[in-house]
């Protein structure tokens, strides 16, 4: 009697109980994949957004600096010393090329790989 509700086979499909085993393993390895997908597109987002505030910080600091001193900073140094200017320098490199005192500088910021 005690094997009366066991059986190896579901007896309305005619599917063994390995099949289940094996489909249940697929969905949760799908499963997984779709995780680990969504994980990386959200870690992509977040470097685009942090490198866009740090071109409009920038920016800012750059402005704010030409319309306190009447010139614009010299290096990106006197950004972070005078204006608070920070930013992650092992995920961005920030080129600062100042051409006068008088002309906004080229900036250039560029995400470093990992």
């Amino acid at each position: 009697m005690a094997n009366r509700f066991e059986s190896k086979e579901n007896r309305i499909l005619g599917i063994s109980d390995q099949f289940y085993r094996i489909f249940s393993v697929v969905i949760f390895v799908a499963i997984a994949v779709l995780f680990y997908l969504a994980v990386d597109a959200s870690g992509r987002s977040t470097i685009e957004k942090q490198k866009e505030s740090l071109e409009n910080a920038l920016s800012r600091d750059i402005v704010q600096c030409y319309s306190i001193e009447g010139q614009y900073p010299p290096d990106i140094q006197y950004l972070e010393d005078h204006y608070g200017l920070t930013y992650d320098k092992t995920t961005f490199f920030v080129d600062y090329q100042p051409i006068a005192s008088n002309l906004y500088p080229d900036v250039t910021v560029i995400q470093i790989s990992k």
